[in-house]
């Protein structure tokens, strides 16, 4: 079964790098995304699933707030023990 999740950003701040593609495989831990936070300290997006990117909604530079969607990826239902 695959399910839609979203990739959503946790703080104020500028997109510093995206280290994902549309149609990249993602696992579970992974960096995704680094955010320079108002502060001026970089926080790295991962989030705790594996699958496949299936949209990026951001670019290096944009600015975000906290719950914007940075992507949304189509989730596997197997997990990463199991290959």
């Amino acid at each position: 079964m695959i399910s839609h999740e979203f990739i959503m950003s946790s703080c104020y701040g500028i997109i510093e790098d995206i280290f994902i593609q549309i149609h990249s495989q993602i696992y579970e831990g992974e960096p995704l995304f680094t955010i320079r936070n108002r502060e001026g300290n970089i926080e790295t997006v991962r989030v705790e699933l594996s699958g496949r990117i299936h949209s990026l909604e951001v670019q290096k530079g944009d600015r975000v707030i906290p719950g914007m969607v940075l992507a949304f990826v189509k989730e596997d239902s197997f997990s990463i023990e199991n290959q």
